[in-house]
């Protein structure tokens, strides 16, 4: 099986002095930073997703703004993949798939922002086209909705997308439950 991590939506409107605050973000950007240590020590592949919203009435991840920019502390290398959308399905409408074809990648790592958003949509469709998935819940941050009149806090609809997730499209773990898997096994490098 051949492994790579992918990053998605970890960028400066997410975080306390962004536009759209998630709850947890910058304790899950720790996390993200930590595994993406790791994969860059060993030489896997690496890919980021970043959104850039094109929507006329959009007021986050705006082009050409500090706010669509990817965090400080996980900023891409020269080398790594930035691949660039505009919807929650990292795959839709974007190269992401012709990447991991090309680098016979089958099995996604995947970590950032929103629980409820990216995660979600791009798990479900990596599912569908063929990819064995891995979540690292406490590298993904999610915020708090409203619906029909009553708040669901930010933990309770953290938890619920990855409870809906696990077995089903994938595998939910810790950073250190996969830290721990990544020292204990040889994974196929790009």
């Amino acid at each position: 099986m051949k492994t790579a991590l992918l990053m998605l939506e970890l960028q400066n409107d997410y975080f306390p002095t962004g536009r759209v605050p998630l709850e947890r973000s910058l304790d899950a950007c720790s996390r993200a930073e930590m595994v993406l240590r790791t994969y860059r020590d060993k030489r896997l592949p690496i890919y980021y997703a970043q959104q850039v919203s094109t929507h006329p009435d959009a007021n986050y991840f705006l082009p050409c703004t500090n706010g669509a920019n990817f965090h400080p502390s996980v900023h891409p290398l020269r080398d790594e993949t930035i691949i660039k959308k505009h919807y929650q399905n990292s795959f839709k409408d974007t190269v992401l798939l012709n990447h991991l074809i090309k680098n016979q990648i089958n099995h996604l790592v995947i970590c950032g922002m929103m629980t409820h958003g990216a995660i979600d949509a791009t798990v479900r469709a990596a599912y569908d086209l063929g990819f064995r998935c891995t979540v690292l819940h406490d590298a993904c941050a999610a915020r708090q909705l409203e619906y029909n009149h009553s708040i669901i806090s930010a933990s309770q609809v953290h938890n619920a997308f990855l409870a809906a997730l696990h077995n089903a499209y994938a595998t939910v773990m810790s950073t250190d439950e996969h830290m721990q898997k990544l020292m204990h096994r040889t994974i196929v490098a790009a």
